[in-house]
């Protein structure tokens, strides 16, 4: 288990520049709209420090890491709620992605033209939030209609539906999306089922120059202005450098790059990092001589449900989770160095598991 990360934006804001860089896919990009008709899927390893130490103290067969999936879909544009620019099947793709990354151009080419004529990130960010607006004002009306027939036979949970229904259309129509409203859990269980565009976690992507990423601009500093005040995050990025860093396949060579274009680390380890965090998603490991592997799980989850991730039968038959922590394991030198010292649990069903747990399952279908 990773999670998809859907990158929307306006056309030639730099999301296939961005998608190719991250998976090293070569979805097709290009200076004109629409050059991407159908969305382009990539699975891409997460890059976690963590695992490539285990590895190296375990010298296991096989080294896993956990997966996400990148969907690069098309470019919407003003009217795709209606249909404009294939809207209809954008809008589509969107709805099956855990988190939406919302790339924005932050920077002035002339030579790459803009959709509107002009440079204006906030413009773009509420062009697409109204699509995205209006579409899920579509889907909530004709549910209330539905929810209001309902009503009227007098049961007081289908009252509560169409209340709740009508709160959420009184907010759209004052342009407020959903996952701005207040939380409400009642309410999230009934809305749910619509799949609303609005509610989904939104990260905003500012695709800046060389310039911007060493020293950043006013458009970056727009954009995280608007960020601050809804309360979402920012992940800067050049999708230029990016592109010329995934082409670098010697890491001294990636890391050397990176130090002269003054950026930390790659986009990619950010945007998963803040999309971690979005979804409060952690990591867990499995350490063995034939495979070393990292497990994503939502925080929160049992030692049973974390078993669940590797297979049905470990969730349905968990007896007990051998556990130690991924500093112990590094500490001590391993699992049998945890055992020598008592740093090796024994955990039953209540168990909440940690980010970086070294686990084993025992059990019994």
């Amino acid at each position: 288990m990773g999670f998809s990360c859907g990158i929307v934006g306006l056309p030639n804001v730099g999301k296939s520049t961005l998608f190719n860089a991250l998976g090293n896919a070569r979805a097709e990009s290009a200076n004109f709209p629409f050059c991407t008709i159908e969305p382009n899927v990539g699975q891409v390893a997460v890059p976690d420090a963590r695992l490539d130490k285990l590895a190296s103290m375990v010298q296991p067969q096989r080294v896993i890491p956990t997966q996400m999936t990148f969907v690069d879909i098309a470019g919407l544009v003003e009217g795709a709620s209606k249909g404009e620019g294939l809207g209809n099947q954008f809008l589509a793709n969107i709805r099956e992605c855990n988190v939406i990354a919302h790339v924005v151009r932050c920077f002035e080419n002339e030579d790459i033209h803009h959709v509107s004529g002009s440079v204006d990130p906030i413009r773009d960010i509420e062009v697409i939030d109204t699509e995205l607006l209006l579409r899920d004002i579509e889907s909530v009306q004709k549910r209330l209609e539905r929810a209001e027939r309902e009503a009227k036979t007098g049961d007081p949970d289908k009252r509560k539906i169409a209340a709740y229904l009508q709160e959420v259309m009184t907010a759209f129509d004052e342009g407020t999306l959903y996952r701005a409203l207040p939380e409400d859990h009642q309410r999230d269980q009934v809305m749910r089922e619509l799949h609303l565009l609005t509610a989904k976690r939104v990260l905003y992507v500012a695709n800046v120059d060389e310039a911007g990423a060493a020293e950043g601009n006013a458009h970056l500093a727009a954009v995280k202005a608007r960020a601050e005040a809804e309360g979402a995050d920012v992940v800067v990025i050049c999708a230029d450098l990016e592109s010329q860093i995934a082409e670098l396949d010697d890491l001294e060579e990636r890391n050397m790059f990176l130090e002269e274009a003054g950026i930390s680390e790659p986009g990619l380890h950010r945007l998963i990092g803040t999309g971690y965090r979005l979804l409060g998603l952690q990591t867990y490991f499995t350490a063995g001589e034939k495979e070393v592997r990292a497990w994503t799980v939502k925080g929160g989850s049992s030692a049973p449900q974390a078993a669940g991730v590797i297979h049905t039968d470990f969730e349905r038959g968990f007896i007990k989770a051998e556990v130690m922590s991924y500093d112990d394991f590094v500490s001590h030198g391993g699992e049998k160095g945890c055992r020598e010292v008592g740093k090796l649990r024994i955990e039953g069903k209540e168990y909440i598991v940690q980010d970086g747990d070294v686990m084993h399952f025992r059990f019994n279908v």
